[in-house]
């Protein structure tokens, strides 16, 4: 296994010397907070785009937010494809905000526009409430995308950790429901009900996203331990995978993560899906948002673009 990029260590290093509170200690709220906080740290300068929007989804019982980053203006008549992002956070933290400067990276890098859902967190709105807002924003999208100058068939879903899982989950119900999408875009998702491989074990400890802070997630997040055993929680534990959309993943190599993403990979491949897996090593959990101290973690987002590119926008 390759040892970790150094200035990974020097990152871990100075988070240990920090001293912050964990998050565990300190509860979801103040935990939310605490994270916007490194991410601006850590997180590459803001790129500029065409346009943001900001639109209010009315949804039966609750209204959700969601950003729309468009790279470049366009006609009504040539409408453009889009990605529809899922931030992670455990299903406890995060928001759109704290996303915000990798959507725009995708974004301008892409050619394509970046809807990002701000679906509801946990504690307060407990599995499976993500799920479907994941699942209903994607009809959302569809309906509204004449509006919104987006061509609706081209289309990818994709997320970084939780938000990967919402976006696998989403592309199963996708498939389920006869909606045909180019990509999915899967960031160092869970894809598991049990924390229980290799990868697990090797870096139950050390790496920022520890056994500790993975249980004190699903901890908010799910209702019961059946919760676990949900496909739409734990893809891997879904009947069948032929016929989603072709798969493109993102993995860290010191990543507690790591071997359900190959696990679901090697399954994917055995039901005919096509998937492109990448292993980034010496990397950790979330390494898309430390670009702006880790040198090499910015080959992440830039190949998360050229693989949106690819599947949404290269004509030949």
């Amino acid at each position: 296994m390759a040892e970790l990029d150094p200035q990974v260590a020097r990152l871990i290093a100075g988070a240990l010397r920090a001293q912050a509170p964990a998050f565990p200690d300190i509860g979801a709220v103040a935990a939310r907070a605490h994270y916007a906080r490194a991410v601006r740290i850590l997180d590459q300068p803001e790129r500029a785009l065409h346009a943001v929007h900001d639109h209010a989804l009315e949804l039966p019982q609750r209204r959700l937010r969601l950003r729309q980053y468009v790279p470049v203006e366009h006609s009504w008549a040539q409408p453009q494809p889009a990605l529809l992002f899922f931030h992670g956070g455990g299903f406890t933290i995060g928001s759109i905000d704290t996303h915000d400067r990798l959507c725009r990276q995708l974004a301008a890098d892409a050619g394509c526009q970046v809807c990002s859902l701000e679906y509801r967190l946990a504690p307060e709105h407990r599995f499976p409430a993500a799920v479907d807002d994941a699942f209903e924003s994607l009809h959302w999208l569809l309906a509204e995308a004449p509006a919104l100058g987006i061509d609706p068939a081209r289309l990818a879903v994709g997320g970084d950790s939780a938000g990967g899982t919402l976006a696998t989950a989403t592309a199963l119900h996708a498939r389920d429901q006869g909606i045909a999408l180019r990509l999915q875009l899967l960031i160092y998702p869970g894809l598991a009900a049990h924390q229980d491989s290799a990868s697990h074990r090797a870096f139950a400890r050390g790496v920022l996203l520890d056994a500790e802070l993975i249980q004190w997630f699903f901890g908010h997040y799910l209702r019961s331990p059946a919760d676990r055993e949900d496909w739409r929680f734990a893809p891997l534990n879904a009947p069948r995978l032929a016929g989603v959309a072709p798969v493109w993943l993102a993995l860290a190599g010191h990543d507690p993560l790591r071997d359900e993403g190959l696990a679901y990979a090697e399954r994917l491949r055995a039901e005919g899906v096509p998937v492109d897996c990448r292993v980034y090593p010496g990397m950790i959990h979330a390494f898309f948002q430390h670009a702006g101290f880790v040198l090499a973690a910015r080959r992440g987002p830039q190949d998360a673009a050229a693989a949106l590119r690819a599947a949404l926008c290269d004509t030949d």
